[in-house]
């Protein structure tokens, strides 16, 4: 979520008031020590872990309801079971944490237990399906919360409810350190430098075309063309098929006769720049093989080939049955990044795909769009902003597995409603998400009946 907030204020503004992030960093470094040291010494400092769990179940329980405002803007009802399942996790980890100081039982490790074990095997699992670049520090956390969730059940190397909090401490610990890293980088960031260039951001790869520019961005005109972000969800773009609501949504869609459709995604900015990645030859989709080339290895690389303009795509295709559209960006970075990524045309369907490079292009082409000339309010604006949560759950979601055509649309959707309705309050963004609530349930109750 702050890297999101950093790229959408810009690096210019952090970079002289970098020791403010490191020094953030070390103090909950420091918070983290103490919690362990808190847990060895039993009740000694009972006081710390108090105000531990306070802080930090107060910000997953905020961050659950947070999660259910933002969840019923979706106009699908899959989408909002989806937003409300997660909002209750949420929220019900932060209770979790709140009742730790109160309770000291099997049931309460258990939960906890389960938590990191559930999270650890899907880590663990999508990782090494995927095999991005990197994936084996990836794979080792995963190890590391089953691990963890071990020790909890076995009462090994503390009793249960002493083994909570080095866990909890080892969360806060290892995010003080990322903060810590974000701050040292940001100083050694150049000015002509993307932030998309740190190391933070570049783990896949999917960044490697991050802009470099000297001199600062013209102002962009009302009249201009706008930035169109086009998507062919798996289901809308198939005929008849079998309903799989999720899968449908995210992944892909088969018809009656077994076609798997993954859908694709394309960016716009007219009069002539457009981001289609296709293979050059279209890739097996029957379920098999499909398995087989999910793997982000090298050897899954094939030639690629790019599209000219959105006419040539739907006179070959069909029309996108999604769009949105961006009148806050940057053209000049935007063409950069695709000038650099438009030189190799490898095509990898889990890691240089249609959806990976519109993903990234609209990254490059929002970064800095929100700089303020008071970036710390703003960033404060950002992080109470129920959107901005769930742009950073999508990135996060497709960076442990990979971009796909839904994840694309939503992702933009979200994004256009933090870029381009800046001025919205809090209060107004409620009385829409009302709004789009009741327009869902009749639009549902009318497909019903």
């Amino acid at each position: 979520m702050l890297k999101l907030a950093f790229l959408l204020i810009g690096p210019g503004a952090f970079r002289s008031q970098w020791s403010v992030l490191a020094l953030a960093g070390a103090a909950l470094m420091g918070l983290a020590l103490l919690l362990a040291a808190s847990a060895w010494a039993g009740s000694a400092w009972d006081w710390v872990e108090w105000m531990t769990y306070a802080a930090l179940g107060l910000v997953f329980v905020a961050n659950g309801l947070l999660a259910l405002l933002a969840g019923v803007f979706a106009t699908e009802r899959v989408e909002r079971r989806l937003g409300t399942a997660k909002a209750a996790a949420s929220t019900i980890a932060g209770g979790l944490i709140l009742l730790t100081p109160f309770q000291s039982g099997w049931a309460l490790a258990l939960l906890f237990a389960v938590a990191l074990a559930l999270d650890g095997a899907a880590r663990v699992v999508s990782t090494l399906l995927y095999r991005y670049p990197g994936w084996r520090p990836i794979v080792a956390c995963g190890v590391v919360e089953l691990v963890l969730a071990l020790m909890i059940l076995m009462g090994w190397p503390l009793p249960q409810d002493r083994n909570i909090p080095l866990c909890v401490g080892l969360f806060i610990g290892l995010s003080g350190w990322l903060l810590l890293r974000l701050g040292v980088m940001l100083r050694d960031l150049e000015d002509e430098a993307a932030i998309l260039m740190l190391p933070v951001f570049s783990g896949r790869g999917w960044y490697d075309n991050a802009p470099i520019l000297i001199g600062a961005d013209p102002p962009r005109l009302d009249e201009e063309p706008p930035l169109v972000v086009r998507v062919w969800t798996p289901a809308g773009s198939i005929g008849e098929r079998a309903r799989r609501p999720l899968i449908d949504r995210y992944i892909a869609a088969v018809d009656r006769n077994g076609i798997i459709s993954t859908g694709h995604s394309a960016l716009e900015m007219a009069p002539d720049l457009y981001i289609s990645h296709y293979p050059a030859v279209e890739i097996d989709h029957t379920g098999q093989s499909l398995l087989k080339t999910l793997s982000s290895k090298p050897e899954n690389d094939v030639e690629g080939r790019f599209l000219a303009s959105y006419a040539e795509e739907v006179a070959s295709w069909c029309e996108a049955d999604a769009s949105v559209e961006f009148r806050r960006f940057s053209p000049r970075r935007l063409r950069v990044f695709w000038a650099g990524y438009r030189q190799d045309n490898r095509y990898n369907l889990t890691n240089r795909n249609c959806s990976v490079v519109v993903a990234a292009a609209l990254d490059a082409a929002l970064e800095g769009v929100l700089a303020d000339r008071a970036p710390w309010l703003r960033l404060a604006r950002l992080l109470a902003d129920p959107d901005l949560w769930v742009a950073a759950l999508i990135r996060s979601r497709a960076s442990s597995m990979t971009w796909t055509p839904g994840l694309v649309l939503d992702y933009a959707r979200t994004l256009a409603r933090i870029v381009e309705r800046r001025d919205l309050s809090w209060a107004g963004r409620f009385r829409d998400f009302l709004a789009r609530l009741r327009a869902a349930d009749t639009s549902v109750g009318a497909v019903a009946s």
